[in-house]
C-alpha cells in the first residue's frame, strides 16, 4: 500500500506563500532539489523543475505573469488533502491551507496565465465549501497536464516513438491495485443501490413511512372506536336547523361549512366547484288547488296546501310545497281520479270510455308507478292538463302505523314535496345533458329539453284530497277494490267529464343558470396516487331534510374527520380517498352528474369506487344496493360491526333475512358513476322503517326522538362506511368479488329471460349470443384470478418481500380489475341506451318507465317494450360483444 507520507526521499522543501508568489527561485540556494529517485522521468517533466519557475517557458511564453509569480501544478502527493484522515493540526496555518487549495486537481493550458488565475478561484469556492472529514483511504492523485511549448526540444524522442505528446501518468503496481480494488467496490455498491431501486423497496419504504408503519388491524380497531355519536347528533343539528333548497342561501351556508371541516379535518385540495343549472322555485301564493263554482268564476273550496309550522322561529321560514322541475301554468278542467297514476291506470280510464282531454288528475305516490315524474309524464300522455299527488294513508298514514312526529308515517297534513324532471330520461341539469354545465356551455331551452314534463303539478296532503275526493262521489265509475285507499269518509268513484271543475294553479321562479356548489377534499394516496376511492352525499333537501340527505351528511363528515386524524399521525392509504358533498341531487342529480360529466375521462381511467350515502339512517336493518364487486368486501366489513340492540353482528343479522345486494336504479347520486363513468358503485343504509319523506316533519327532531334516538345506527353506520373505505384504499389488492360479478351476469340473463317469457316474447328474440359472452367472462375470470394466488405465494415464499416489479404487476393487476366495469360501457359514436344515450352501461341502467327500480339489461328491455324485434336483436348481439370485450380485457 502506497505511504501516506511523501513519495519524495527526501522531500522537498515547500516554500511559503510570500516565497511561491513573491520571490525569486534563484534566491534559494537548495533549490531545485534533487531529483527523486522514484521519479524517473525526463528532467524537463519533472514537476519539481515546473513547480514554480522554469526559465524556458519563460523565454517562449507569450503571455508575461506578474513579477515572481510561478503557476501552481497538480501532484501526485495528496499529503495536506482536506481528504486524508491523518493529524492535520500540523498543517493547519495558513501557508499550508493555500496549498492544498493550489493541489486541487485540474486541466488547463500553463501557458494561459488568465485561465489559472480564474480556475485558481473556482478552486478556492469549490474547495472551502468541502465539509472537512478527515479519511483513512484515499484514491492515488493523477496528474494530468497539457503539452508545453518547451516540449519541442524533445521531437525526435516523439518522433521516433511515434506517439502523441500525450502521456498517460506513471501510476506504481500497488496504487494501481489498490485503484482497481476500489473501482469494484463502487460498482458492486452502485449496483447493489440499482437492485433496491428496482425491487420497490423505496416505493415500499415511502408506504410504510407514509402509511405502513401502522398495523392495519390498528388502523381498523382506530377507525371502529373513534366514530363518535355525539358528533354525529351535533352535526345533524347543525345541519337541520334551518331548509336548504339547492341554490338558496341555506345551502351555500351548508356549502362553506362542509368546506371549513373539510379544511379542519385536514382534508387536501379541498375546493369549491360551481354549475349554472336549471331551477325553480315556489312563490309565495303563487300555488292553489281550488273546486270552483259550476260557472267557473268563482272558488268554492281552496287547498290548505302547506304543512302545519314545525320549524319554530330559529328555522326561518319553512319550504312551501311544490314540485321541483315542474311546469308552470294555471288550468283548469275536471277532477279525475287515476289510483297511482301508472299507465296502466290511465289505459284503465281511457278503456272505461271516461274522456281526460283537459282534465285534472289525482293520483296517489307509491304503488305500480313509483317515480312520481312518471306520474306526471303518464297523464300528460293521457291528454290531462294537469296531475295532483297526495299520499294516501294506505300508503304513508295513520293506517300503516303511528304518524309524525311521533311516529314513522305521514300525517293527515304532511306533504311530499320532490322533482318532477325526468331523471330516468335525462339525468343532471335539463338543459344540458352530457355535457357539464359550465359558463359558456350551450345550452337548450325549456322547451326542447326531454327532461322536462309539460303539464303543471302540484303535491298534496291527504287532508286536502279527502275533499276533492268527496267531490266526485258518484261521477265516473266505481272504482275496483286494488283502487281503493285510505282516506276516511270518502267513496270511491274515478270521476269524468262532467265531475267538478278543479283550479291548479302554479306560478313560479325559474333560474336557468343557477350557481350551484359541490364541495371536495381528499386524502392523497402514497402507491396509487392518481386511484381513486370517492365517497359521496349530496346537501341539499327539500325542508330540514334530517334523513334525507343529513343523516348521511353527519356520517360521511365524521369518517372524514377520523381518516383527517389518521393522515394527522402519519398514515397514508395506497391510493386517494375523496370525500364529495353534492348539491342539487334533489332536482335531477344534478351536482354529481355535472361532477361527472365534467371529469368523464378521467373518472372512466382512475376511478376505482364510488360509495354513496343518501337516505343514511330510517332503521335498523343494513341494506346495499351495489355493482356485483362489493359482495365479497362488504360481507367482511359486516362481520366486524356488532349491532348492540341485537348483540350480534350485522354479517349475522344480514344472512338471517337471506339479504342479497340490491340493483341500482336511478334514485340517487350512484347514476352518473355507474352508467355514465362505469365507476362500480355502491349504496349504503341503515333502512327497512318508513320516515315522513320529503316532509318538514323530516326534522332533528324526529331523528333524535324517533328515527334513531341515540344515533346508534349512525354510529354503526359510519364504521361500516370507515372500514369499507380502508378495505377499498388500502388493500395491495383490490378486493372486488369478479366471480361474483360472473354469477351475477348469469342471474340478470335469468330475469331478463324470464321477463320475456312473463310478456309471451321470447321467440321474437334469441338471447344465446349473451349466454355464450357470460361463459367466456366466467373462464376469463377464473384464469385472471390465478394471478393473485401467484402473488400471495410469492410472498409467503419470500417472507412478505415483494420482488423487483412485482408491485408493478400487482398494481397493473389492479387497473384491470377496476376496468372491468369500465369496459361494459357501449362507447361508441352514439352509443347508449336508444333515445337515452347519456345512459351507457350495458347491464345497469335505470328503465324507461321506472326510475327508481333496477333494471338490467334496460336498452334490450326498452326495445322489446316498444315491441322493435331487429332493434332488440342488434342491441342483444351488441351487447355480448361488449360483455366478451371486457372479459378479453381481463387478460390481456
Amino acid at each position: 500500500m502506497p505511504s501516506e507520507k511523501s513519495q519524495y526521499i527526501p522531500p522537498p522543501p515547500i516554500p511559503s506563500y510570500d516565497e511561491a508568489t513573491g520571490g525569486n527561485s534563484s534566491s534559494r540556494p537548495d533549490w531545485p532539489p534533487p531529483a527523486s529517485p522514484i521519479d524517473a522521468r525526463p528532467e524537463h517533466e519533472t514537476e519539481a523543475e515546473s513547480l514554480l519557475y522554469s526559465r524556458t517557458r519563460q523565454a517562449h511564453s507569450s503571455r508575461n505573469a506578474p513579477s515572481g509569480y510561478r503557476p501552481p501544478y497538480v501532484e501526485s502527493d495528496d499529503e495536506g488533502s482536506q481528504w486524508t484522515l491523518e493529524d492535520d493540526s500540523s498543517d493547519d496555518d495558513e501557508d499550508a491551507q493555500v496549498r492544498r487549495e493550489m493541489q486541487e486537481l485540474e486541466v488547463e493550458d500553463p501557458l494561459d496565465g488568465s485561465s489559472s488565475r480564474s480556475s485558481a478561484s473556482w478552486r478556492k469556492r469549490i474547495a472551502s465549501s468541502l465539509p472537512q472529514w478527515k479519511w483513512r483511504w484515499r484514491l492515488p492523485r493523477l496528474t494530468v497536464r497539457l503539452p508545453r511549448q518547451n516540449d519541442t526540444e524533445d521531437t525526435q524522442e516523439s518522433e521516433s516513438s511515434g506517439t502523441s505528446r500525450f502521456r498517460l501518468p506513471n501510476i506504481n503496481s500497488a496504487a494501481a491495485v489498490l485503484l482497481v480494488g476500489r473501482l469494484l467496490a463502487l460498482f458492486l455498491i452502485l449496483g447493489f443501490i440499482y437492485l433496491i431501486f428496482m425491487s420497490d423497496l423505496f416505493t415500499n419504504m415511502t408506504r410504510r413511512i407514509g402509511g405502513q408503519m401502522f398495523d392495519p388491524e390498528a388502523v381498523r380497531q382506530f377507525v371502529q372506536q373513534n366514530v363518535d355519536s355525539g358528533m354525529m347528533r351535533n352535526t345533524l343539528m347543525h345541519f337541520t336547523s334551518y331548509s336548504h333548497i339547492a341554490g338558496t342561501e341555506g345551502d351555500y351556508a351548508l356549502a362553506m361549512d362542509v368546506r371549513n371541516d373539510f379544511v379542519k379535518y385536514g382534508l387536501e385540495n379541498v375546493m369549491v366547484d360551481e354549475y349554472y343549472v336549471y331551477l325553480n322555485y315556489p312563490k309565495e301564493g303563487g300555488r292553489a288547488v281550488e273546486i270552483m263554482s259550476e260557472d267557473g268564476k268563482e272558488a268554492k273550496w281552496k287547498a290548505a296546501l302547506e304543512e302545519n309550522e314545525v320549524g319554530g322561529e330559529t328555522a326561518g321560514r319553512q319550504t312551501f310545497v311544490f314540485h321541483g322541475h315542474s311546469k308552470a301554468g294555471d288550468v283548469r278542467g275536471p277532477l279525475i281520479y287515476a289510483n297511482y297514476g301508472a299507465r296502466e291506470d290511465f289505459k284503465r280510464i281511457a278503456d272505461k270510455g271516461i274522456d281526460t282531454k283537459g282534465a285534472i288528475a289525482l293520483v296517489r305516490y307509491y304503488g305500480t308507478q313509483g317515480d312520481r315524474a312518471l306520474k306526471v309524464k303518464a297523464a300528460e300522455l293521457a291528454g290531462f292538463a294537469g296531475c295532483i299527488i297526495y299520499s294516501d294513508p294506505a300508503d304513508d298514514g295513520f293506517l300503516k302505523g303511528e304518524t309524525a312526529p311521533n311516529g314513522r308515517y305521514m300525517p293527515a297534513d304532511g306533504v311530499q314535496r320532490g322533482a318532477v324532471s325526468l331523471m330516468s330520461w335525462v339525468v343532471g341539469d335539463v338543459l344540458t345533458p352530457g355535457w357539464e354545465s359550465k359558463e359558456g356551455q350551450p345550452r337548450m331551452t325549456t322547451e326542447q329539453t326531454a327532461g322536462l314534463v309539460k303539464i303543471p303539478s302540484l303535491p298534496i296532503s291527504w287532508r286536502d284530497a279527502q275533499v276533492l275526493l268527496q267531490h266526485i262521489q258518484g261521477f265516473g265509475d266505481r272504482c275496483p277494490d286494488e283502487w281503493h285507499g285510505g282516506v276516511p269518509d270518502v267513496e270511491w268513484w274515478t270521476g269524468n267529464s262532467s265531475s267538478p271543475a278543479v283550479r291548479l294553479k302554479n306560478e313560479q321562479d325559474e333560474e336557468e343558470k343557477q350557481e350551484v356548489w359541490n364541495i371536495y377534499g381528499k386524502i392523497a394516496g402514497v402507491e396509487q396516487s392518481e386511484k381513486s376511492i370517492i365517497i359521496g352525499n349530496h346537501r341539499d333537501a327539500w325542508a330540514f331534510g334530517a334523513t334525507d340527505p343529513n343523516s348521511a351528511t353527519a356520517v360521511m363528515l365524521e369518517v372524514a374527520r377520523i381518516f383527517g386524524d389518521l393522515v394527522a399521525r402519519g398514515w397514508r392509504p395506497l391510493r386517494t380517498i375523496e370525500f364529495m358533498s353534492w348539491d342539487a341531487e334533489e332536482y335531477n342529480l344534478i351536482g354529481s352528474t355535472e361532477y361527472v360529466e365534467n371529469n368523464l375521462d378521467a373518472l372512466r381511467k382512475n376511478a376505482f369506487a364510488y360509495i354513496n350515502l343518501d337516505v343514511a339512517v330510517t332503521g335498523q336493518e343494513f341494506r346495499a344496493g351495489a355493482s356485483p364487486v362489493f359482495r365479497k368486501v362488504l360481507h367482511k366489513v359486516l362481520d366486524r360491526v356488532v349491532d348492540p340492540n341485537f348483540n350480534t353482528t350485522l354479517r349475522a343479522l344480514w344472512d338471517d333475512r337471506n339479504a342479497e345486494l340490491e340493483g341500482l336504479g336511478a334514485g340517487s347520486d350512484y347514476v352518473a358513476f355507474q352508467d355514465i363513468a362505469g365507476t362500480s358503485s355502491i349504496d349504503i343504509s341503515f333502512g327497512g322503517a318508513a320516515h315522513p319523506y320529503h316532509s318538514v316533519y323530516d326534522n332533528f327532531e324526529w331523528m333524535e326522538r324517533v328515527g334513531d334516538p341515540g344515533f346508534i345506527y349512525h354510529n354503526l353506520l359510519g364504521q361500516v362506511l370507515g372500514l369499507l373505505i380502508l378495505e377499498l384504499a388500502d388493500r395491495p389488492i383490490l378486493p372486488f368479488d369478479m366471480g361474483n360479478y360472473a354469477l351475477a351476469l348469469g342471474k340478470y340473463l335469468g330475469d331478463l329471460w324470464q321477463w320475456g317469457e312473463d310478456k309471451g316474447v321470447n321467440e321474437r328474440y334469441n338471447l344465446d349470443p349473451i349466454k355464450n359472452s357470460i361463459q367466456e367472462v366466467e373462464k376469463a375470470i377464473t384464469n385472471f384470478e390465478k394471478w393473485e394466488d401467484g402473488w400471495e405465494q410469492t410472498l409467503v415464499a419470500s417472507s412478505g418481500w415483494e420482488p423487483a416489479g412485482l408491485g408493478q404487476r400487482r398494481c397493473n393487476y389492479n387497473d384491470r380489475m377496476a376496468a372491468f366495469e369500465t369496459g361494459l360501457l357501449d362507447l361508441e359514436l352514439g352509443g347508449g341506451i336508444p333515445n337515452r344515450t347519456q345512459f351507457k352501461h350495458v347491464i345497469f341502467g335505470p328503465q324507461l318507465w321506472s326510475g327508481y327500480d333496477e333494471a338490467y339489461f334496460p336498452a334490450i328491455r326498452d326495445a322489446v317494450d316498444a315491441e322493435d324485434w331487429p332493434l332488440a336483436q342488434k342491441i342483444i348481439d351488441k351487447t355480448a360483444g361488449i360483455i366478451s370485450g371486457a372479459a378479453k380485457a381481463l387478460l390481456e
